[in-house]
This record gives C-alpha cells, sequence and structure tokens, in this order.
C-alpha cells in the first residue's frame, strides 16, 4: 500500500523534471548566426513576390506556345441529328429520311491570315523576354531590401550598445554626483542636472531598444519567418571605398538596367504590334479538308434515301473585308500613339536611371567623407571626457562639463555609425542603380 501510494508521486516528479530538462534544452537552442550572403539567399528563396514573377514568367511560356499552335493544322469533329416534318420525295419516290444522323471530320489549315499568326507569335516571345526579365528585376530589389534591412539592424544595434553605456557612464556620473553634494563639494544643482540627464539617457534607451525591436522584426518579415524569432546576424564595421567615378555609374547604368532592356522590349512589342493592325489590309485564306458519314440511324452508315452515305471535300475560303468604315485606320493610328507613348516611357526611364545614379553616388561619397571625419573624432571625444571627467574628480571642472563630453562622446559615436551604414545602404542603393548584383 506504501509503494502503491509513492510511486505515483515519484513517476509524477520524474516527468516533471523530465519536461524541465527539455524545456532548459529548448530554451538554450543557439541561435542561428546568419552572414549577409546568407540573408541574401534566404530573402530570395521567400520571397512570394519572386514566386508571383515565376509564375508570371510560366505564364508567358505558355502564351508563346499557345500562339505557336496557330501556325498548325486545326482538327475537328461533328456529330449531327437532324428530324424534318416529312420525307422528301420526287416523283413519287421516297429520296429522304424523317430523320437524318451526319458524322464530320474536318481539317482546317490557315495558308494567309495578313502576317496575324506571325506577329502575335513575336509578340507573345517578347513577352516572354519582358516577363523573364521583370523576375531577375524582382531579384535585384530584395537583394537590395535585404542589404538595407541587414545593415539598418546592425545600425539598430550598435545605437542601442552606445545608449546602454551613456546610461551606465551617466550613471555612474550621477552617484559621483550624488556622493560630491551629500559631503558639500558640489551644489545641489550638479546632482540634479545628473538625474536629469540620466532620465534623457534611459529614454533615448527605450527608443534605441524599441528600433531595434523593429529592425529585428523588419528582418524576420523578410525571411518570412514569425516576429518574435530570435536574430543573430555578423558585425560588419569594416568598409571599402567606392573608387569608380560618376561617368563610369552612368555607363554602367546603360548597359546593365534591367528596366532600360524592358523598355526596349515594349518599344518593338508595340511596333509589332502596328503591323498585326495591318492584318485587315490583307485578305485571309484558308484550306480544309472534310470527311463525312451519313445515315438514317445513329450509327450513320446509310439507310432508305441516302444517296451517298459517305465522302470527302476539300475547300479553300478567301475571305477579304474590303470596307469597314475606316476601322482598321483608326486601330492602326491608335498603335502608333501606343508606340509613341512606349518610346518616350523610355526617354523617362533613361532619365530617371541617370538620376538614381547621381542621387545614390553623391549620397556615398557624403557617406564615406562623413565616416572618415567623425572616425577621427571620436577618439578626440574620448580624450575630451576623460579630461573633464578627471577635472571634476579634482574639483576644477563641474559636473555640466562632464556630462556635455558625456554627450559630445555618445553623439560624436552614434554619428559615426550612422555614417557608416548610411554608407553601406548608400552603396548598396548605388550597386543596384547601375544594375550590379554585389554583395559586400
Amino acid at each position: 500500500m506504501i509503494l502503491q501510494k509513492i510511486f505515483p508521486s515519484l513517476l509524477a516528479n520524474f516527468l516533471i523534471g523530465l519536461a524541465l530538462t527539455f524545456s532548459v534544452f529548448a530554451a538554450e537552442k543557439p541561435v542561428e548566426l546568419l552572414t549577409l550572403a546568407q540573408t541574401i539567399e534566404s530573402a530570395i528563396e521567400a520571397n512570394l513576390g519572386l514566386q508571383s514573377s515565376q509564375e508570371g514568367t510560366k505564364a508567358a511560356q505558355a502564351t508563346q506556345k499557345e500562339q505557336k499552335t496557330f501556325f498548325l493544322p486545326t482538327f475537328n469533329v461533328t456529330y449531327k441529328f437532324n428530324r424534318h416534318d416529312e420525307a422528301s420525295t420526287f416523283g413519287g419516290l421516297v429520296l429522304g429520311s424523317t430523320q437524318e444522323y451526319s458524322f464530320t471530320t474536318t481539317v482546317t489549315q490557315p495558308i494567309f491570315t495578313g502576317f496575324a499568326n506571325l506577329n502575335q507569335y513575336k509578340i507573345a516571345s517578347l513577352g516572354l523576354d519582358v516577363a523573364e526579365i521583370n523576375e531577375k528585376l524582382v531579384r535585384q530589389n530584395i537583394i537590395f531590401n535585404a542589404k538595407n534591412i541587414y545593415f539598418s539592424m546592425l545600425e539598430a544595434q550598435k545605437l542601442l550598445d552606445v545608449a546602454q553605456k551613456t546610461v551606465t557612464q551617466i550613471q555612474a556620473q550621477k552617484e559621483v554626483a550624488q556622493n560630491y553634494y551629500q559631503v558639500g563639494m558640489t551644489p545641489l544643482n550638479d546632482y540634479l542636472q545628473a538625474q536629469v540627464e540620466l532620465a534623457n539617457a534611459k529614454q533615448e534607451l527605450i527608443v534605441a531598444r524599441n528600433n531595434l525591436e523593429n529592425a529585428e522584426s523588419d528582418f524576420n518579415i523578410l525571411l518570412r519567418r514569425p516576429l518574435d524569432t530570435p536574430v543573430k546576424i555578423d558585425d560588419i564595421t569594416d568598409y571599402f571605398s567606392f573608387k569608380q567615378d560618376l561617368d563610369y555609374c552612368f555607363s554602367e547604368a546603360d548597359k546593365n538596367r534591367l528596366e532600360i532592356k524592358v523598355a526596349t522590349l515594349e518599344v518593338e512589342i508595340a511596333e509589332k504590334e502596328v503591323t498585326l493592325a495591318r492584318k485587315n489590309y490583307y485578305p485571309s485564306i484558308d484550306l480544309q479538308g472534310s470527311y463525312f458519314n451519313v445515315g438514317t440511324d445513329w450509327n450513320v452508315d446509310g439507310g432508305t434515301g441516302t444517296i451517298d452515305p459517305s465522302g470527302w471535300n476539300i475547300l479553300a475560303t478567301a475571305s477579304w473585308n474590303f470596307w469597314e468604315w475606316g476601322r482598321t485606320t483608326y486601330g492602326i493610328h491608335e498603335k502608333h500613339s501606343r508606340l509613341s507613348q512606349a518610346q518616350l516611357q523610355k526617354t523617362e526611364i533613361l532619365d530617371n536611371i541617370h538620376l538614381q545614379v547621381k542621387k545614390a553616388y553623391l549620397r556615398t561619397q557624403e557617406a564615406e567623407k562623413a565616416i572618415v571625419t567623425v572616425g577621427q573624432a571620436i577618439e578626440q571625444a574620448k580624450e575630451n571626457f576623460r579630461i573633464n571627467e578627471e577635472r571634476y574628480k579634482a574639483q576644477v571642472a563641474t559636473s555640466t562639463d562632464v556630462l556635455d563630453a558625456q554627450t559630445l562622446l555618445s553623439k560624436t559615436i552614434t554619428n559615426y555609425y550612422k555614417a557608416l551604414y548610411a554608407f553601406k545602404i548608400s552603396k548598396a542603393a548605388l550597386y543596384r542603380a547601375i544594375g550590379q548584383e554585389i554583395i559586400e
């Protein structure tokens, strides 16, 4: 009886301990460290827009294959039943039946369609080229977006670290000011100012922490993961200058930008549409061959009054709508306007691309110069803070001097990281603007 009472308790404790052990192991599961290249690869794999564009490419391929079939013959089968009110007669002879069944097999081959089939096939082929290029465009946008989010999160991490260190340092300064005030070495306003600065630093820490959480959410959305998934990415603090000049960037953009290629294809499609609109200026010619069976019963095998139960015929048809009140002409005018519109859009795209390149180039140059300038100022700001801190301890400087030096140091480090990652994002935008998929 005692064992029967003790055993369930032991079993329950064992299961609880086992569950706690598994939960500890699960909690300690290491977070995967992702590099920039791995992030981009995962983003490409997870992106729904890319999957949608791939489906668009498949649709364009199907359209091209569909248009190709219009060059081939069409096979048709027709089965008919016809009921008459009375059988046809001639001179007292019954020539037919009150019911008639027929089965006809027809092959139709287009001979000439005013070049319509040819132009429709060319338009479909150009449409496939556009779809394939659009798929590559989506990929380039994903790469840039991944770089942007990656570097923005690194910036948020750095700014959070700066904010945490600032709170720690101001907290220490507040305690020093409090001790000095309690022993009568400094006035009350030094202690009060330290408290105010600490409150401001804590507020900035909250903002920095929220910014990092938002950046992590953007990162998880990029990879289509749950928003609360832990994020760990490889830190990148080094940078490489962009050595090329603006003329090189313009040249690369003209050569590489897929938007220009799409615009060129759109112009070609509009030209083919103009040619296609002229199809009604020409006659259409079809060749048709038929084989038929007729009968008075469902099996179409002749019967009473059926003179010719089976046979075949070949029919060549030429048709031409020679007067349609200017319908074809108006259609051609409309297609000419669409062509002019496509040409103007291509010119506009070229202008916008050059503007994008110049803006990205200037932002990159500006950010790189800021990195150098602010990077040199960090050591000076650190030394300034150290000196003011020592002078305060020696009572030859005020708490305000120390707090100002701390604020200056925090601001300088913050500006450095902002410049660093602004440079990386601007450089990524510049690579996107000149059509290069460089990962760095």
